[in-house]
């Protein structure tokens, strides 16, 4: 059964930083990819950033705009997005979640496996 926990989340003020961390498990994951998705109260879902497991290819939501990196260590586990230069408009829950190699990294519907989330909060 494949896992994803995200850890991480907090209370941060604006201007300040937080690395979120995602741990898989559950099976292998050559031939997927890890994203990082977020809601915000009353919006929807929307993509962060994705890595492919096997060779660390990146994708990033245009709005990232540099302040935002994902990146895994060597042993491809656990996925980590460091945000930087946080706003009060990135509060948001943010959720890990696993896509196959080759579908659309903007996409939710190409997600198979998500995370429970974890609660970012950026205060004035």
């Amino acid at each position: 059964q494949v896992q994803l926990v995200e850890s991480g989340g907090g209370l941060v003020q604006a201007g300040g930083s937080l690395r979120l961390s995602c741990a898989a498990s559950g099976r292998t994951f050559s031939g997927y990819v890890m994203g990082w998705f977020r809601q915000a109260p009353g919006k929807e879902r929307e993509f962060v950033a994705s890595i492919t497991w096997t060779y660390g290819n990146t994708n990033y939501a245009d709005w990232v705009k540099g302040r935002f990196t994902i990146s895994r260590d060597n042993a491809k586990n656990p996925v980590y997005l460091q945000m930087n230069s946080l706003r009060v408009e990135d509060t948001a829950v943010y959720y890990c979640a696993v896509r196959p190699v080759g579908t659309s990294p903007f996409d939710i519907n190409s997600y198979k496996y998500w995370g429970q989330g974890t609660q970012v909060t950026v205060s004035s």
